[in-house]
Protein backbone atom coordinates (compact mmCIF):
# COMPACT_ATOMS: atom_id res chain seq x y z
CA UNK A 1 0.00 0.00 0.00
CA UNK A 2 1.12 3.25 -0.70
CA UNK A 3 2.44 5.39 1.84
CA UNK A 4 -0.25 8.08 2.76
CA UNK A 5 -2.97 5.90 1.78
CA UNK A 6 -6.24 4.64 3.35
CA UNK A 7 -5.75 6.52 6.54
CA UNK A 8 -2.39 6.59 6.79
CA UNK A 9 -3.18 2.96 7.71
CA UNK A 10 -3.90 3.74 11.27
CA UNK A 11 -6.84 1.78 12.06
CA UNK A 12 -7.90 2.90 15.53
CA UNK A 13 -6.80 4.45 18.45
CA UNK A 14 -3.51 3.33 20.23
CA UNK A 15 -4.02 2.62 23.55
CA UNK A 16 -0.15 1.44 24.72
CA UNK A 17 2.83 3.94 24.43
CA UNK A 18 4.53 3.01 21.49
CA UNK A 19 8.67 2.46 21.78
CA UNK A 20 10.54 5.87 20.66
CA UNK A 21 13.82 7.59 20.42
CA UNK A 22 14.77 10.82 19.46
CA UNK A 23 17.76 10.15 16.69
CA UNK A 24 19.73 12.36 14.81
CA UNK A 25 23.38 12.32 13.57
CA UNK A 26 24.00 16.10 15.08
CA UNK A 27 22.63 15.43 18.96
CA UNK A 28 22.75 18.63 19.74
CA UNK A 29 20.21 19.68 17.20
CA UNK A 30 17.85 17.21 19.51
CA UNK A 31 17.93 19.41 22.36
CA UNK A 32 18.17 22.61 20.89
CA UNK A 33 14.95 21.95 18.35
CA UNK A 34 12.81 20.38 20.92
CA UNK A 35 14.02 21.75 24.47
CA UNK A 36 13.80 19.76 27.57
CA UNK A 37 10.08 20.53 28.08
CA UNK A 38 8.84 19.13 24.42
CA UNK A 39 11.57 16.29 25.29
CA UNK A 40 9.50 15.38 28.33
CA UNK A 41 6.44 15.36 26.62
CA UNK A 42 7.06 12.77 24.58
CA UNK A 43 8.91 10.77 27.34
CA UNK A 44 5.60 11.31 28.98
CA UNK A 45 3.87 9.42 26.01
CA UNK A 46 5.90 7.00 24.79
CA UNK A 47 8.26 4.29 26.12
CA UNK A 48 11.49 6.31 25.33
CA UNK A 49 14.73 4.92 24.30
CA UNK A 50 17.39 6.22 26.98
CA UNK A 51 19.58 7.86 24.40
CA UNK A 52 19.52 9.75 21.67
CA UNK A 53 20.38 7.62 18.43
CA UNK A 54 23.29 9.28 16.90
CA UNK A 55 26.75 8.68 15.49
CA UNK A 56 27.63 6.93 18.37
CA UNK A 57 25.49 4.27 18.53
CA UNK A 58 23.58 4.01 15.49
CA UNK A 59 25.21 0.81 14.84
CA UNK A 60 24.92 -0.53 18.16
CA UNK A 61 21.69 0.28 19.72
CA UNK A 62 19.09 -2.08 19.90
CA UNK A 63 16.34 -0.54 17.86
CA UNK A 64 13.75 -3.80 17.00
CA UNK A 65 10.98 -2.43 19.36
CA UNK A 66 11.21 1.32 18.04
CA UNK A 67 8.31 2.37 16.55
CA UNK A 68 8.43 6.11 16.22
CA UNK A 69 11.52 8.26 15.44
CA UNK A 70 11.57 12.18 16.48
CA UNK A 71 14.67 13.97 14.47
CA UNK A 72 15.33 16.91 13.06
CA UNK A 73 18.56 18.41 10.78
CA UNK A 74 20.55 15.23 10.58
CA UNK A 75 18.37 12.76 10.04
CA UNK A 76 20.18 9.55 9.06
CA UNK A 77 19.35 8.09 5.35
CA UNK A 78 19.44 4.03 6.40
CA UNK A 79 21.25 1.37 4.71
CA UNK A 80 19.16 -1.44 3.88
CA UNK A 81 20.54 -3.24 6.46
CA UNK A 82 20.28 -0.52 9.15
CA UNK A 83 16.03 -0.48 8.66
CA UNK A 84 16.42 -4.29 8.64
CA UNK A 85 17.31 -3.83 12.44
CA UNK A 86 14.10 -1.43 12.64
CA UNK A 87 11.33 -3.62 11.68
CA UNK A 88 8.89 -2.24 13.97
CA UNK A 89 9.51 1.63 12.67
CA UNK A 90 5.77 2.66 11.58
CA UNK A 91 6.45 6.60 11.70
CA UNK A 92 9.42 9.52 11.45
CA UNK A 93 8.57 12.83 12.54
CA UNK A 94 11.14 15.04 11.85
CA UNK A 95 10.81 18.59 13.16
CA UNK A 96 12.59 20.54 10.19
CA UNK A 97 11.58 21.03 6.31
CA UNK A 98 13.08 19.23 3.12
CA UNK A 99 13.18 15.13 3.65
CA UNK A 100 14.73 14.36 0.29
CA UNK A 101 18.19 13.70 1.67
CA UNK A 102 16.54 10.33 3.30
CA UNK A 103 13.17 9.93 3.29
CA UNK A 104 13.04 7.81 0.15
CA UNK A 105 14.28 4.26 1.84
CA UNK A 106 11.82 4.68 4.53
CA UNK A 107 8.62 5.31 1.78
CA UNK A 108 9.70 2.32 -0.21
CA UNK A 109 8.69 0.09 3.19
CA UNK A 110 5.70 2.13 3.86
CA UNK A 111 7.50 3.70 6.95
CA UNK A 112 5.42 7.46 6.95
CA UNK A 113 7.74 10.51 7.14
CA UNK A 114 5.71 13.46 8.67
CA UNK A 115 7.78 16.87 8.16
CA UNK A 116 7.33 21.00 9.87
CA UNK A 117 8.06 21.72 6.30
CA UNK A 118 4.72 24.11 6.53
CA UNK A 119 5.84 25.25 9.90
CA UNK A 120 9.23 25.85 8.39
CA UNK A 121 8.01 27.79 5.57
CA UNK A 122 6.23 30.17 7.81
CA UNK A 123 9.79 32.72 9.48
CA UNK A 124 10.90 32.68 5.68
CA UNK A 125 7.27 34.31 4.50
CA UNK A 126 7.34 36.73 7.06
CA UNK A 127 11.13 37.57 6.47
CA UNK A 128 10.22 37.87 2.98
CA UNK A 129 7.30 40.16 3.83
CA UNK A 130 9.20 42.41 6.17
CA UNK A 131 12.36 42.96 3.07
CA UNK A 132 9.47 43.56 0.66
CA UNK A 133 8.16 46.43 2.57
CA UNK A 134 11.29 47.87 2.96
CA UNK A 135 12.38 47.17 0.09
CA UNK A 136 9.67 49.36 -1.92
CA UNK A 137 10.92 52.02 0.81
CA UNK A 138 14.47 51.97 -0.70
CA UNK A 139 15.02 51.52 2.87
CA UNK A 140 18.07 49.35 2.39
CA UNK A 141 20.21 51.55 0.70
CA UNK A 142 19.02 54.59 2.30
CA UNK A 143 20.28 53.47 6.03
CA UNK A 144 23.26 52.39 4.23
CA UNK A 145 24.42 55.44 3.09
CA UNK A 146 22.71 57.81 6.05
CA UNK A 147 26.20 57.51 8.26
CA UNK A 148 26.58 61.40 8.54
CA UNK A 149 24.02 64.26 8.70
CA UNK A 150 24.99 65.81 5.48
CA UNK A 151 23.91 62.56 3.97
CA UNK A 152 20.45 63.07 5.53
CA UNK A 153 18.09 62.97 2.35
CA UNK A 154 15.41 60.89 1.02
CA UNK A 155 16.10 58.73 -2.52
CA UNK A 156 12.97 56.71 -1.53
CA UNK A 157 11.47 54.23 -3.58
CA UNK A 158 8.10 53.69 -5.26
CA UNK A 159 6.48 52.85 -1.87
CA UNK A 160 4.39 49.84 -0.61
CA UNK A 161 1.32 50.89 -3.06
CA UNK A 162 -0.08 49.84 -6.42
CA UNK A 163 3.17 48.13 -7.31
CA UNK A 164 3.68 44.70 -8.48
CA UNK A 165 5.93 42.43 -7.03
CA UNK A 166 6.78 38.73 -8.12
CA UNK A 167 6.64 35.48 -6.11
CA UNK A 168 8.99 32.72 -8.26
CA UNK A 169 7.98 29.46 -6.66
CA UNK A 170 4.59 28.40 -6.05
CA UNK A 171 5.27 26.13 -2.68
CA UNK A 172 4.03 26.87 0.53
CA UNK A 173 6.57 29.65 0.89
CA UNK A 174 5.30 31.91 -1.45
CA UNK A 175 1.55 30.68 -1.09
CA UNK A 176 2.08 32.20 2.41
CA UNK A 177 4.10 35.30 1.26
CA UNK A 178 0.87 35.79 -0.92
CA UNK A 179 -1.28 35.69 2.24
CA UNK A 180 0.60 37.92 4.32
CA UNK A 181 0.51 40.60 1.53
CA UNK A 182 -3.18 40.25 1.39
CA UNK A 183 -3.47 43.18 3.39
CA UNK A 184 -1.25 45.61 1.27
CA UNK A 185 -2.08 47.39 -1.77
CA UNK A 186 -0.01 45.21 -4.39
CA UNK A 187 -0.12 43.17 -7.21
CA UNK A 188 1.32 39.85 -6.28
CA UNK A 189 1.86 37.18 -9.02
CA UNK A 190 2.91 33.89 -8.55
CA UNK A 191 5.13 32.04 -11.18
CA UNK A 192 5.37 28.29 -10.76
CA UNK A 193 8.75 26.81 -11.23
CA UNK A 194 7.75 24.53 -13.89
CA UNK A 195 6.98 26.12 -17.04
CA UNK A 196 3.76 24.06 -17.69
CA UNK A 197 2.23 25.69 -14.97
CA UNK A 198 2.79 29.71 -15.47
CA UNK A 199 0.78 32.19 -17.19
CA UNK A 200 3.72 34.55 -17.44
CA UNK A 201 7.32 33.40 -18.10
CA UNK A 202 10.50 34.58 -15.72
CA UNK A 203 11.41 37.14 -17.91
CA UNK A 204 7.87 38.92 -18.19
CA UNK A 205 8.02 39.28 -14.37
CA UNK A 206 11.52 40.50 -13.77
CA UNK A 207 10.50 43.54 -16.33
CA UNK A 208 6.79 44.15 -14.62
CA UNK A 209 8.12 43.50 -10.95
CA UNK A 210 9.32 46.58 -8.45
CA UNK A 211 10.45 43.45 -6.35
CA UNK A 212 11.10 39.75 -6.97
CA UNK A 213 11.48 37.13 -4.60
CA UNK A 214 12.94 33.71 -5.15
CA UNK A 215 11.54 31.05 -3.87
CA UNK A 216 12.09 28.08 -6.38
CA UNK A 217 12.48 24.62 -4.92
CA UNK A 218 16.17 23.01 -5.22
CA UNK A 219 15.72 21.23 -7.79
CA UNK A 220 19.07 20.42 -10.13
CA UNK A 221 16.87 21.70 -13.32
CA UNK A 222 16.57 25.40 -11.59
CA UNK A 223 20.55 25.75 -11.33
CA UNK A 224 21.21 29.27 -13.06
CA UNK A 225 17.63 30.37 -14.69
CA UNK A 226 17.91 33.82 -13.09
CA UNK A 227 20.01 35.29 -15.17
CA UNK A 228 21.72 38.81 -16.33
CA UNK A 229 19.42 39.92 -18.28
CA UNK A 230 16.31 39.38 -16.11
CA UNK A 231 18.14 41.71 -13.85
CA UNK A 232 18.48 44.26 -16.03
CA UNK A 233 15.29 44.64 -17.08
CA UNK A 234 13.81 45.45 -13.70
CA UNK A 235 12.15 48.86 -13.22
CA UNK A 236 14.39 51.71 -11.11
CA UNK A 237 15.00 51.08 -7.72
CA UNK A 238 13.95 47.50 -8.31
CA UNK A 239 14.46 44.61 -5.22
CA UNK A 240 15.36 40.78 -5.77
CA UNK A 241 15.38 38.95 -2.65
CA UNK A 242 17.04 35.73 -2.60
CA UNK A 243 15.44 33.05 0.26
CA UNK A 244 15.46 30.03 -1.96
CA UNK A 245 18.87 29.08 -3.30
CA UNK A 246 22.10 30.60 -4.37
CA UNK A 247 22.86 28.21 -7.20
CA UNK A 248 19.58 29.12 -8.83
CA UNK A 249 21.08 32.87 -9.74
CA UNK A 250 23.83 33.45 -12.11
CA UNK A 251 25.87 35.12 -9.84
CA UNK A 252 28.46 36.95 -12.57
CA UNK A 253 25.64 38.20 -14.45
CA UNK A 254 23.99 39.55 -11.08
CA UNK A 255 27.47 41.16 -9.99
CA UNK A 256 27.85 42.72 -13.60
CA UNK A 257 24.27 44.05 -13.56
CA UNK A 258 24.30 45.82 -10.22
CA UNK A 259 27.59 47.36 -10.94
CA UNK A 260 25.78 48.75 -13.86
CA UNK A 261 22.87 49.44 -12.11
CA UNK A 262 23.59 51.10 -8.28
CA UNK A 263 19.71 52.05 -8.28
CA UNK A 264 19.01 47.77 -7.92
CA UNK A 265 19.11 46.24 -4.68
CA UNK A 266 19.86 42.29 -3.65
CA UNK A 267 18.56 41.00 -0.60
CA UNK A 268 20.60 37.70 -0.40
CA UNK A 269 19.87 35.42 2.51
CA UNK A 270 21.35 32.25 0.06
CA UNK A 271 24.76 32.62 -1.99
CA UNK A 272 26.44 29.72 -3.88
CA UNK A 273 29.09 28.52 -2.07
CA UNK A 274 27.64 29.04 1.25
CA UNK A 275 28.96 31.74 2.04
CA UNK A 276 30.73 33.52 -0.63
CA UNK A 277 34.50 32.98 -1.49
CA UNK A 278 36.34 35.92 0.79
CA UNK A 279 36.61 38.03 -3.25
CA UNK A 280 33.30 37.91 -4.27
CA UNK A 281 32.11 41.01 -5.47
CA UNK A 282 28.86 40.41 -3.20
CA UNK A 283 31.19 41.52 -0.26
CA UNK A 284 31.84 44.86 -1.59
CA UNK A 285 28.36 45.65 -3.76
CA UNK A 286 27.10 48.63 -2.09
CA UNK A 287 23.69 47.77 -2.90
CA UNK A 288 23.97 43.92 -2.16
CA UNK A 289 22.84 42.89 1.15
CA UNK A 290 23.94 39.42 2.63
CA UNK A 291 22.57 37.92 5.48
CA UNK A 292 24.46 34.19 6.50
CA UNK A 293 20.40 32.07 6.00
CA UNK A 294 18.34 33.27 8.72
CA UNK A 295 15.26 33.34 6.54
CA UNK A 296 14.17 29.73 8.12
CA UNK A 297 13.62 28.77 11.75
CA UNK A 298 15.91 29.95 14.42
CA UNK A 299 16.18 29.65 18.10
CA UNK A 300 12.45 29.98 19.11
CA UNK A 301 11.39 29.17 15.77
CA UNK A 302 12.52 26.21 16.00
CA UNK A 303 9.88 24.89 19.17
CA UNK A 304 7.24 25.72 16.37
CA UNK A 305 8.43 22.59 14.21
CA UNK A 306 8.84 20.38 17.21
CA UNK A 307 4.97 21.44 18.22
CA UNK A 308 4.06 20.70 15.13
CA UNK A 309 5.65 16.95 15.33
CA UNK A 310 4.12 16.46 18.56
CA UNK A 311 0.22 17.63 17.45
CA UNK A 312 1.20 14.37 14.46
CA UNK A 313 2.19 12.12 16.56
CA UNK A 314 -1.13 13.41 19.33
CA UNK A 315 -3.30 12.51 15.47
CA UNK A 316 -1.12 8.95 15.48
CA UNK A 317 -2.01 8.27 18.89
CA UNK A 318 -5.73 8.94 18.02
CA UNK A 319 -5.86 7.06 14.95
CA UNK A 320 -6.58 10.09 12.85
CA UNK A 321 -4.61 11.10 9.32
CA UNK A 322 -1.72 13.07 9.58
CA UNK A 323 -2.03 16.42 8.03
CA UNK A 324 2.06 16.77 7.09
CA UNK A 325 3.11 13.84 5.43
CA UNK A 326 5.51 13.01 2.77
CA UNK A 327 4.99 11.09 -0.28
CA UNK A 328 6.97 10.19 -3.25
CA UNK A 329 4.28 12.08 -5.61
CA UNK A 330 5.65 15.29 -3.60
CA UNK A 331 9.23 15.22 -4.02
CA UNK A 332 8.67 14.18 -7.74
CA UNK A 333 6.11 16.96 -8.56
CA UNK A 334 7.13 19.72 -5.92
CA UNK A 335 6.49 22.98 -7.06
Amino acid sequence: MRPGSAGNNIRGKIMRKPAAAFICLNESKITAVYGKQRMDQIAAMTELYPEIIGNGNLDSADLSSIECFFSTWGMPKFTDAQLDRIPNLKVVFYAAGATDAFCRPLLARGIHVISAWRANALPVAEFTVAQIILGLKNYFQQARNLRTRSAWKVNAGPGAYGKTVALIGAGMISTHVKKLLGSYDLDVIVVPSRKENRTISLEEAFARSQVVSNHLPNRDDNVGVLTGEMFASMPQNGVFINTGRGRQINEAELCEVLKARPDLTALLDVTYPEPPQEDSPLYKLPNVFLSPHIAGSLNDEWGRMADFMIEEFKRYLAGEPFQHEISESMLITSK
